[in-house]
């Protein structure tokens, strides 16, 4: 796709490490991410993609590096643990430009898709109810789910309820949006239709870092292809770069691996 611009990274990622007691899980990792940049995060289980994602949104305490987001330093040094941040109004600052889909889709099951939707904008952005109301029936149909709007999640597929997921971090109108492995808990028939919301964003300019597993998702829509191992960057680069060109040993074991896996058998 190539929609990379000379802009300032949205995020910019400066020699972060993360262990969990004496187990290094990321290792002085770097990387950048431009403006209606897609990159996709692939590796095996235990790569540290997931604690990489999670590190940049502020979720788990880094024990070293930094993080920009849009230029600015957020977050804390190397001995401030985030749990430390209780302001919630810090919290709020740190992660004010970036909207994060989940595994699971952490819906408020008492609430429809329209209340899970516009409770945060009317908590923390303030608005009206009836403001608040038409922002949230316009998202909901933006990701196909118009008919939807005052159902529960208990009324809803799987597929149905990362959508209201998504459509709920697409409210805030973020910079930046982080996946977390968004169809892992899908089943497979309706893996598509999340990854059709994913692909009409990334057609629409939406800044995106993805961990996923869905290696065609990855070569259709990423402008950049980041592989994983061990908590370090082995290989980076486009998709045609990292599926298609001269593999180093351990990506060419990871996709084989990946392709006897999902193998269709007659």
């Amino acid at each position: 796709m190539n929609k990379q611009t000379k802009e300032s990274p949205i995020v910019d990622v400066q020699n972060m490490s993360k262990s969990f007691g004496s187990t290094q899980v990321l290792k002085s990792v770097n990387l950048s991410v431009q403006p209606s940049e897609v990159m996709c995060l692939i590796g095996p289980s235990g790569s540290g993609k997931s604690t990489l994602l999670r590190c940049i949104a502020f979720l788990e305490q880094y024990s070293g590096g930094n993080v920009f987001i849009e230029g600015e330093m957020l977050g804390y040094n190397d001995n401030t643990d985030v749990r430390k941040l209780t302001s919630t109004n810090e919290l709020n600052h740190v992660r004010r430009n970036m909207g994060m889909v989940f595994q699971q889709f952490n819906l408020w099951p008492h609430m429809t898709a329209l209340g899970n939707v516009t409770e945060a904008l009317v908590r923390v952005k303030k608005f009206s109810r009836r403001e608040a109301n038409e922002k949230g029936h316009a998202i909901l149909a933006k990701v196909g789910l118009a008919e939807r709007a005052m159902h529960y999640p208990a009324q809803l597929s799987g597929g149905q309820q990362q959508r209201v997921a998504i459509a709920r971090s697409l409210a805030m109108e973020p910079s930046v949006m982080l996946f977390d492995e968004p169809t892992s808990a899908l089943d497979p028939e309706l893996v598509g239709e999340v990854l059709q919301v994913m692909k009409d964003l990334a057609s629409e300019g939406m800044t995106m870092i993805v961990v996923t597993h869905e290696m065609g998702f990855a070569a259709q829509v990423a402008d950049t292809v980041v592989f994983l191992d061990q908590g370090e960057i082995l290989v980076k680069g486009s998709p045609q770069e990292i599926f298609q060109g001269e593999k180093p040993p351990r990506l060419e074991q990871f996709l084989k691996n990946y392709m006897d896996r999902n193998a269709f058998w007659e």
